[in-house]
């Protein structure tokens, strides 16, 4: 009979053992298992398990004056303070602090404010009767509340205003066209028009949308003004349109755009005018093979030459041999590389289309050859930049007569000491690839391109 009791005493010993070790792991080290081992103390020396806790407390936290761990599922007594471990993670509470108490290590808690703990069953038992216990407004407090906001249909007409309101960029380069063609509308009135409208057809299906509604063609027309400064901001909105805008291209060569503007370079204008003429007409003929063509053709070579030698056109003339070189750079490109990563049925018609411009044999033949280099004598790099990049373009059909130019090699050779003392500086400061060892890679290709 006593190894029988010792064998039952080991088990219960084991069995409390077992269930309190999950509780001691919890970081709770004050809390009692339920389940407890009690010394008799008959003469026999049996042991007697007790089970003398009420479940439904082991629920309810029993806080401290000291930061102890909250259980999940456990209920929070009324005028704790509970906080959140952002080391651990873990929730943690405690009796409310005094007034004058700070929080421990400055980190900040939530208080229960609650006035009474309630438990599972009571709050389903609250929320079954929920909708039964709710209170219904009267019909004064429903006025009451309607009078605090506006009604439905009247949000629905302002929310129409607004959007008659909300003009689309269609809508208003139709305004603009209606306001610049209205005979009551000032010249100041105009030539704002045309400056919105500048700014707008900058977007390619802005100016998709400009043919659309008739206004390029009014545009075109616009350059026949009297008046100079519809001339200029026409040219401008012109050229805004034209910029890598295939569409808007071919409708300006069909439309007279290429006359008019060459019409407005060749005869006598206001500095501002041919600015913007040249602008537009550069856009026209980037990427456009054929009004490249047509350009040739309609003396456009004779125009812009007749534009380098007119006095007082300094921009002019840098832009007039800017024009030219991107036109020359432009038909090699296409021809040695392509410019469509994948060719496409128009491929070849646009590679035929560049075999006919034949710019640089009527650039020799219009002595371009002997009108770039006087742009070296420029005191500005970016001019001299631009005269050297051309002049390289121009060397196959050139080359002879740059030779026998003793003033060019002159020139060339001031430009070589000069930028070699300007690009050793720059390697001074650490700039290897500076913009005057550039410029200085250009002049010695060119010497060495007429040895």
């Amino acid at each position: 009979m006593t190894v029988k009791r010792r064998f039952l005493k080991k088990v219960l010993l084991v069995l409390s053992v077992l269930l309190c070790v999950p509780r001691c792991l919890s970081g709770t080290g004050t809390a009692r298992s339920a389940l407890m081992v009690v010394e008799g103390s008959e003469p026999d020396g049996e042991a007697q398990v007790s089970d003398d806790e009420d479940p439904e407390d082991l629920e309810v936290f029993q806080p401290t004056d000291q930061w102890q761990e909250l259980r999940p599922g456990q209920a929070v007594p009324a005028g704790s303070h509970v906080r959140l471990d952002l080391q651990t993670g873990k929730r943690e509470a405690k009796l409310q602090d005094s007034p004058g108490e700070e929080e421990e290590g400055g980190r900040q808690g939530t208080v229960n404010t609650e006035s009474q703990t309630f438990t599972a069953q009571e709050l389903k038992k609250a929320l079954k009767h929920f909708k039964e216990a709710a209170v219904v407004p009267t019909d004064e407090e429903k006025e009451a509340l309607s009078a605090q906001f506006r009604p439905l249909d009247e949000l629905k007409r302002d929310m129409e205003v607004l959007g008659m309101m909300m003009e689309t960029d269609f809508q208003i380069m139709s305004r603009l066209l209606q306001q610049f063609n209205s005979s009551a509308a000032s010249l100041e009135e105009r030539v704002s028009a045309l400056r919105e409208l500048e700014y707008l057809v900058h977007q390619v299906d802005n100016a998709q949308d400009f043919i659309t509604i008739g206004g390029l063609q009014l545009v075109i027309g616009t350059l026949n003004s009297s008046e100079a400064v519809l001339q200029e901001h026409a040219a401008l909105v012109l050229g805004s349109a034209l910029s890598s805008n295939p569409v808007v291209q071919v409708e300006s060569v069909e439309g007279g755009a290429l006359q008019k503007l060459l019409l407005l370079l060749a005869t006598e204008q206001p500095l501002p005018v041919k600015k913007k003429a040249l602008f537009a007409m550069a856009s026209l003929l980037r990427h456009f093979p054929f009004a490249q063509q047509r350009f040739l053709k309609l003396g456009g070579l004779q125009v812009l030459e007749a534009l380098f030698l007119s006095s007082g056109g300094a921009s002019l003339r840098v832009r007039a041999v800017t024009l030219l070189y991107d036109m020359i750079v432009e038909k090699e490109l296409i021809l040695q590389h392509g410019l469509d990563p994948v060719p496409d049925a128009s491929h070849e018609a646009r590679l035929r289309q560049y075999s006919q411009v034949s710019l640089l044999p009527q650039l020799a033949e219009r002595g371009w050859c002997g009108l770039v280099p006087e742009l070296l004598a420029s005191p500005e790099h970016d001019v001299r930049e631009k005269a050297l990049r051309a002049l390289l373009a121009m060397m196959p059909p050139c080359r002879e007569l740059y030779r026998g130019d003793r003033a060019l090699a002159g020139a060339l050779s001031l430009l070589q000491e000069q930028y070699q003392g300007l690009a050793e500086s720059e390697r001074g400061f650490g700039d290897e690839d500076g913009y005057f060892g550039e410029l200085l890679g250009l002049v010695e290709s060119m010497l060495g391109k007429l040895r």
